[in-house]
């Protein structure tokens, strides 16, 4: 697994008008290209009418998975400038649709590559580009009397929680950095005067903006 990759937070869409052909941008976090292609299927089918819909999209640890088409526009000039925002931006597990309607105006080679280069990236600033970093979760549990003290340091070290259980002890889930796990285990032991219970959790990764 990748300790960070960048991708999208969420669906994205925004449009641009340029020389009277509207491009609208579309982006989406996917984890298949079987999901790639649905959604890409599902923008198509919304915009059948447009002049066309040019996708891509970038899936895998090591963007194992790139995938573009021009859709009926010259060659190069469309899919390719798309999927090379994708690697520009280094984003991951992600698709994007451009759907040009055209105005009447022909933008010639240059042209169509800037004005997809342009659709990709508002569609990549409205899904929003987030990093993921890879966590380790320890789980502290304590006594409730306890829980205000150790609560004070977490904060005054900057860890964040992802989660609290309330039993018969107070389970604290923090989000703790692979590398810190055991240096963090230390400060428990230390600040509880070994009365925690520490266990690990899962790895999983955590946005960083």
């Amino acid at each position: 697994m990748l300790k960070t990759y960048r991708t999208v937070e969420q669906f994205g869409q925004d449009e641009i008008i340029i020389e009277k052909s509207t491009f609208i941008g579309y982006a989406k976090p996917v984890t298949s290209e079987e999901e790639a292609l649905a959604f890409i299927q599902e923008i198509k089918k919304k915009h059948r009418d447009a002049t066309h819909n040019v996708p891509a999209y970038v899936l895998g640890e090591h963007n194992d998975i790139q995938r573009c088409n021009d859709d009926g526009e010259p060659s190069g000039t469309a899919g390719v400038p798309v999927l090379e925002v994708l690697k520009k931006e280094d984003v991951r597990d992600v698709a994007v649709v451009v759907t040009r309607y055209f105005g009447g105006i022909k933008l010639g080679t240059g042209g169509l590559v800037r004005a997809y280069t342009k659709g990709a990236k508002i569609a990549l600033e409205a899904a929003r580009i987030i990093t993921k970093v890879l966590y380790q979760v320890v789980i502290v549990s304590v006594d409730y009397t306890m829980l205000g003290t150790l609560q004070n340091q977490l904060r005054l070290k900057q860890y964040d929680t992802k989660d609290i259980v309330y039993d018969e002890m107070v389970h604290l889930h923090v989000w703790v950095e692979l590398e810190d796990v055991a240096d963090f285990k230390a400060l428990i032991v230390e600040w509880t005067n070994a009365r925690a219970l520490i266990e690990d959790g899962e790895i999983s990764y955590k946005v960083i903006d």
